[in-house]
This record gives C-alpha cells, structure tokens and sequence, in this order.
C-alpha cells in the first residue's frame, strides 16, 4: 500500500501534470471570455440584425415546438472563435521554437562537441 501510495505521489508531482492541469483551468477561463464575447457582442449584433432582444430567440415554430437555431449558432460561433485563437496560439509557438533551434544551430561548437561529430560521422560511413 505504501509503494502504491508513493507511486501516486510521484504522478502527481510530474512536470507535465501540472503543465496540463494548469492549461485545462485556463482553458475554463478562456471559455468564459469568449462566450462572454460571443453573446454580449457578435451575437448581440446578429439578434439586431433579426429585430430579436436576445439572440436565443431566433429560430421557427414547427407545429408546437421551437426550433432554437440561434443557440445552436451561438454554439458554432464560439467554436470557431476558440479554433481560431488556438491557431495563431500553435502559429506563434512554432515561430518562436523554430527560431530558438536556428539559433542553437548557429552556435558554434565547442572543441569536444567537433571531436564527437566526427566520431559520429566515421563510425555512420564505416557502419555503410
């Protein structure tokens, strides 16, 4: 029981679950401030368009249902809204990670790091 107990706490600890658990809280906040942008703005300019008070109310009667498009396009748009920032979010990340291995690779080497690359390259040509 005290090794499973341990184990446990070593999971816990890891780096990368910390990393992801603070990313999944941001992410709840970063919902809220896009919902909150889609419904008290984009949304608030559609239901203005259709002459409604609030954008839930659009949609059409079908016998005694209603048929409520407008959140279903609340629901796309904040979709698109969150797809979109994710995007530019890997975009930049890319251009900055790629710009920290040019610059890695441009450093010059150093007199041990130029002896174990020709070491590397005799023993690649002997091994063909």
């Amino acid at each position: 029981m005290r090794e499973f107990l341990n184990d446990f706490r070593k999971f816990i600890m890891r780096g990368n679950l910390v990393e992801i658990a603070v990313a999944f809280i941001l992410g709840l906040y970063f919902k809220d401030v896009v919902d909150s942008f889609t419904n008290g703005i984009v949304l608030a300019f559609v239901a203005a368009i259709f002459g409604k008070p609030n954008f839930k109310l659009i949609g059409f009667h079908i016998n005694k249902s209603f048929v409520a498009v407008g959140a279903f396009m609340n629901a796309v748009i904040n979709f698109v809204i969150v797809a979109f920032v994710l995007f530019v979010i890997i975009k930049a990340y890319e251009v900055v990670k790629e710009h920290y291995v040019r610059e890695a690779d441009a450093e010059p080497l150093t007199q041990e790091a130029e002896i174990l690359s020709e070491i590397r390259d005799l023993i690649a040509t002997q091994q063909r």
